[in-house]
């Protein structure tokens, strides 16, 4: 069947009117949420939120332990991680590090003067009476003479 001029004529008018009651149906719904999200009353609609923290920081009354820094998540901001929660993280994982290098090295130390000690002794390789050996007893050392046997 052919169109005639005014059926088309008719089809461009309720575009034209589909058009403009999608385009009002929108800015109706735009305007919705932004009123709903800025929150037009007197009580906002959406709650400040408040900044995520570190939820479980490292341990205060002790040493800093392995399983402590894989269980330790650092919140996420919008441009990454928190700086001073890492820098809090850092900071006490230094101390800690510093403080078993220095025992480290005390202990090192300790050890070290101990074998000076040890080595450094003249009595060391003397030998005492008591650190000689004895000779083993023979057969013959148990009280019995060679022609003698010995009572069971």
């Amino acid at each position: 069947m052919a169109r005639s001029a005014a059926d088309g004529f008719l089809l461009r008018g309720e575009a034209r009117a589909v058009f403009w009651i999608l385009l009002i149906a929108m800015v109706v719904v735009i305007a919705a949420v932004t009123l709903a999200v800025v929150g037009g009353g007197e009580t906002a609609v959406l709650p400040e939120v408040a900044p995520e923290r570190l939820v479980d920081p490292l341990p205060v009354t002790r040493p800093v332990g392995r399983a402590d820094v894989e269980a330790l998540r650092l919140p996420v901001t919008a441009r990454g991680y928190r700086m001073a929660d890492v820098d809090e993280v850092l900071g006490r994982l230094g101390a800690e590090l510093a403080e078993r290098d220095a025992r480290i090295a005390e202990l090192e130390s300790m050890l070290a003067g101990r074998q000076a000690t040890a080595v450094g002794r003249p009595e060391l390789f003397d030998k005492r009476p008591a650190d000689e050996p004895k000779e083993r007893p023979g057969f013959f050392d148990k009280g019995t003479e060679p022609g003698e046997e010995q009572e069971r």
